[in-house]
């Protein structure tokens, strides 16, 4: 059997072993984050957020078909798709490793021989299989998120570069590169991490092309690649949208042609360009110039699926996000403008004083006949800035993160070097080297990492290593034992692909030095690009698995190291097998072993059905608004995907303040009708009242909220203040606000029983809390002012308090919604929190479902956060039963969160979930219950805190302050709790354990004083 059917065959059974691993293992429905959202939009073709990824939509629509008109399989055959993807990246890195590997031992054409082949598919197969099992890569290869097919497009550009280069003496050989320029275009419409390959294509050409290279020629060669980067970026990506939308702008408003005219004229012009100029390179013979613009005509053509967005943009979809129906909203969609801008070369520091504010380029937006003026971008002017700014954020959060991780006092200004050693720690140090590590070296736990030594870090399980970086590693807590991603791999396959490059550089550079660019420009180029704040939401290891690519390829090449440097005295073939079986033993075997069970979601359910929960949550033809990603995104897909509660007006407060969310609010949408907003588009435009601030004009008592609403929206200049640049704005008067109510609208709307008619408030008086008022806002009070309590009005819980609106004390929980309900305060009641006690009981016991989070093989870090927030909702179940005597109702809802919620601790906040119910159950007279949950805490926090204890003590500094206090407080109030409950036994075990542990840390009680 010849050399290509060998090669053809081993890829295929690594492409079926991924493609079979990521199956058993991919979750069955939705997952998190942006997969909610994606998998909605793909099913109904609808515009995802900025900016876009059309193409990889139309491919997972393809695979909803595989559904069969089963709503509930949509999100899983979706998911299939990208565990094909997945498994194909593992194809392509397979014959690209074996390209590179025999590349090694013959030249093009010849033979290998028997002991060359069991070397060149051996390195193929550990090298795929060791990135197959690598962490970053399957936990994005079982969902349908943007990187699995992302990384498939970039596999197929090293592919088919490497293609080129074997047949690039053969006659038509460029069409190799041809194809690569296709596909480069088509992945736009997926991610653009494909882009970061084309410098070391440019290499791979110029080496190829060039007998004896230079030190000018590799340097040029670099520039040349960064060009071509920069041109695809901006001159394709953005400028020739950019030039189509400024000629609509002349031809619509200059000429009075219609919208879209001018656009189409460009569009001819450029095409006329292009045909022009391939004609001219064809008659003149200009060869590269003629490879250089069918190249371009080939990632237009790629880069064409775009015009799905606008084209789905004018269908006006319930996902229609940024609207980008018209050139320049489709230019601010490409440009990612909603996300604002980092400085990379030259800008502020954290605590740089803005000193003006200045006017930059004009901003349109589509009016009714012509585009209108939206205002004109702004930047702000400092006092100081500073060469390469990575601390230029000004959020008091980050300020806090960026002095303590480096040690500076208050008056201090970072330099040049300080923003250095900031990259270098953080931003290299932990937001990619913790990254890399976890894939090839092993991992701590799956808890989100913020710096810190003791959650999401790397572990090798090699004890003295680990303890040289990580502290005392002799008594490692449940947090990090109990977690399924306590992986070790004892730095093995890290080894083998740093044996791996360093043999690659020493037998060829060239070859070495293009993986090393694909490395690089993959890894350490997207961080100085990111310039990435602290404290992000979630891990960002996802965007860096090209340079885990790239260093597969290494660990592939180090079987060929290790066969030529260990096996020596071994024959040729007996070194090939031995060094194979030695590094799939110590790359792909112990990662897949390691990592299965946590990356194994095929038993979670958890964004699924908390997103049935917080539907659940709402009456029928409710308005719930919602604020982040993980409470919007899943609820989005159980309404479009599954029908779930179509009833249900989903509002987004973080999308709120853009006309365009607006504007579909005010629509029909599924089984929803338009909300209650009276403003017309022109009065809440881009440009428009955007914020209104705060002005006290000393007015007595409250007002009605109709006439604050009336004061924002009018036009005229009395109700205005003037602004510096001479314009005028609305703004709000007082802070002091009240809605009247009708008890008759709101017992004929079932709002308020009539048996609880005495109850009601005449009506709501509130503070509102906060200096300024934004459109989303002014459209919130809109809705408020004109509802009339027909649609029930709801926020989710994990909704923020300040978004509440100061109209807090009229939120009551009815499960994972906040319900507003016009009633008089109840001063007998002690609680914190507000509860609608009959509703809550019905959903947690009727309603609700629990996402098989106590069976689950595995819990995603998002997952097991929500734990708490399922914990909460049965302690307030419970606790409110208590309240109003219902003991037997109380008892049921005990037996369902033992039935549903899981026996172990993920963290803190679970444990503390825990002891509240201890609380409960010692009420409900079941002290047996109460007690094995206390010594459950207890035993938990003593071991997390004899950890940070014997941390501290080895790094001489306190280590995990937050956890510490929180175990602490909780530790002593157990020993309360107990003591009021005369369990004596247990109270003084509790007592004895939180003197032990208070005196442990007591030589660091300065520090936790200090902070």
């Amino acid at each position: 059997m010849n050399y290509s059917k060998i090669n053809n065959i081993t890829g295929w059974l690594c492409f079926f072993i991924a493609t079979t691993t990521y199956i058993l293992t991919l979750e069955p429905s939705v997952s998190f984050w942006d997969c909610g959202e994606f998998i909605a939009s793909a099913l109904k073709m609808q515009v995802v957020h900025q900016p876009g990824a059309p193409l990889f939509l139309m491919i997972q629509r393809f695979f909803s078909l595989f559904a069969g008109g089963d709503l509930k399989q949509v999100a899983y055959f979706m998911n299939v798709g990208s565990a094909v993807a997945s498994g194909a990246t593992i194809l392509f890195l397979f014959w690209t490793i074996t390209a590179f590997a025999r590349k090694m031992f013959v030249k093009s054409g010849e033979e290998l021989t028997t002991a060359q082949l069991i070397s060149v598919m051996g390195a193929g197969a550990v090298g795929a299989l060791a990135y197959t099992f690598s962490d970053s890569f399957w936990f994005s290869a079982v969902e349908s998120e943007v990187y699995a097919l992302s990384s498939l497009f970039t596999a197929i550009v090293v592919w088919g570069i490497m293609k080129w280069e074997a047949n690039a003496d053969e006659p038509r050989a460029d069409r190799w590169l041809l194809f690569i320029a296709y596909i480069m275009g088509l992945s736009i419409g997926i991610h653009l991490l494909n882009l970061l390959t084309i410098p070391a294509i440019a290499f791979v050409y110029y080496f190829k092309k060039t007998d004896k290279p230079t030190t000018s020629g590799i340097f040029k060669t670099g520039l040349i690649g960064i060009l071509i980067l920069a041109v695809i970026q901006y001159g394709i990506i953005q400028y020739l949208v950019s030039g189509g939308a400024y000629f609509d702008l002349f031809f619509v408003n200059t000429l009075g042609l219609g919208f879209g005219t001018g656009v189409l004229v460009f569009a001819l012009l450029v095409i006329g360009l292009l045909v022009w100029a391939i004609r001219y390179s064809i008659q003149h013979q200009k060869k590269i110039l003629n490879l250089a613009l069918l190249s371009t005509v080939l990632i237009i053509f790629g880069y064409a699926s775009f015009s799905m967005i606008v084209i789905r943009a004018k269908a006006d979809p319930n996902l229609n996000n940024s609207d980008p129906d018209n050139a320049f909203a489709f230019l601010s969609y490409l440009n990612r403008e909603q996300y604002g801008d980092r400085p990379l070369l030259f800008g502020p520091n954290y605590n740089s004083e803005k000193t003006n504010l200045t006017e930059g380029k004009t901003l349109y937006r589509k009016g009714a006949e012509k585009y209108e003026v939206a205002g004109n971008k702004t930047d702000y002017e400092y006092d100081r800035t500073t060469l390469f700014p990575r601390m230029f954020s000004d959020d008091s959060r980050h300020v806090e993160y960026y002095k303590d991780m480096m040690g500076f006092d208050d008056s201090h200004f970072p330099g040049f070097f300080d923003n250095v050693g900031w990259l270098m720690k953080y931003q290299i140090g932990s937001m990619y080297m913790r990254y890399f590590f976890w894939n090839f070296v092993g991992r701590q736990n799956d808890d989100q990492g913020q710096g810190s030594i003791y959650e999401g870090q790397w572990l090798s399980g090699i004890k003295p290593i680990d303890a040289i970086f990580l502290g005392d590693q002799k008594n490692l807590p449940p947090t990090i034992v109990e977690s399924k991603a306590y992986n070790r791999f004892f730095f093995l396959p890290l080894i083998i692909g740093i044996i791996g490059a360093v043999w690659h550089f020493k037998r060829n550079q060239k070859d070495a030095g293009i993986v090393g660019l694909l490395f690089f420009f993959t890894g350490i180029a997207i961080v100085l690009y990111l310039n990435q704040k602290p404290l992000e939401p979630r891990e960002r290891d996802y965007a860096y698995v090209g340079s885990f690519y790239a260093f597969a390829i290494w660990i592939g090449l180090g079987v060929l190291a290790i066969k030529e440097w260990v096996f020596k005295k071994l024959s040729p073939a007996q070194g090939a097998i031995g060094a194979t079986v030695i590094c799939l033993f110590c790359a792909p075997v112990i990662m897949a072993a390691q990592g299965w069970d946590d990356h194994d979601r095929s038993t979670k359910m958890v964004a699924h059905d908390i997103a049935v929960d917080y539907l659940q949550s709402c009456a029928p033809n409710a308005i719930l608004f919602t604020y982040g990603d993980n409470d919007t995104y899943p609820l989005w897909y159980a309404q479009e995907v599954e029908n779930i509660r179509p009833d249900i007006r989903l509002v987004n407060l973080s999308l709120f303040d853009t006309d365009w969310y607006i504007n579909g609010m005010k629509r029909k949408q599924n089984e929803s009708a338009p909300l209650p907003i009276t403003m017309n588009e022109s009065q809440y435009v881009q440009g428009v009242r955007d914020v209104m601030y705060y002005q006290d004009y000393k007015l007595e008592g409250s007002v009605e909220l109709k006439n604050i609403v009336q004061v924002l929206l009018s036009d005229n200049d009395e109700d205005k203040v003037p602004l510096q640049n001479g314009s005028k704005e609305n703004f709000i008067p007082t802070k002091n606000f009240k809605l009247t109510v009708n008890p008759a609208d709101v017992i004929k709307t079932g709002t308020v029983s009539a048996a609880d008619a005495s109850k009601i408030a005449p009506e709501l008086l509130w503070t509102y809390n906060k200096g300024y008022v934004t459109k989303g806002t002014l459209a919130f009070f809109d809705i408020l002012a004109h509802n009339d309590w027909k649609r029930p009005i709801y926020f989710a819980s994990t909704v923020p308090s300040e978004q509440f609106n100061g109209l807090d004390k009229y939120l009551y929980n009815e499960g994972l919604a906040l319900r507003l309900l016009p009633l008089k305060a109840d001063t007998s009641s002690q609680s914190a929190e507000l509860l609608n006690t009959p509703v809550l009981y019905n959903n947690v016991m009727n309603k609700f479902v629990w996402g098989n989070i106590k069976n689950a093989s595995y819990l995603d870090p998002q997952s097991s956060d929500d734990i708490s927030i399922f914990a909460n909702v049965f302690n307030n179940t419970i606790s409110g039963l208590l309240r109003e005597g219902k003991i037997a109702e109380a008892k049921k809802a005990v037996d369902k969160y033992y039935e549903v919620m899981p026996t172990r601790f993920y963290g803190m906040r679970s444990m503390m979930g825990t002891y509240f119910m201890a609380e409960n159950l010692y009420v409900l007279g079941e002290t047996a219950r109460a007690n094995a949950l206390i010594q459950k805490s207890a035993d938990f926090i003593q071991k997390e805190l004899s950890y940070l204890a014997d941390v501290s003590a080895s790094k001489n500094r306190l280590v995990g302050e937050q956890n510490v206090r929180l175990g602490l407080s909780f530790l002593n109030q157990m020993a309360r709790t107990t003591t009021d409950q005369k369990q004596a036994k247990l109270a003084e075990q509790l007592t004895n354990q939180f003197k032990a542990l208070e005196m442990r840390f007591g030589q660091f009680y300065g520090q936790m004083q200090g902070q």
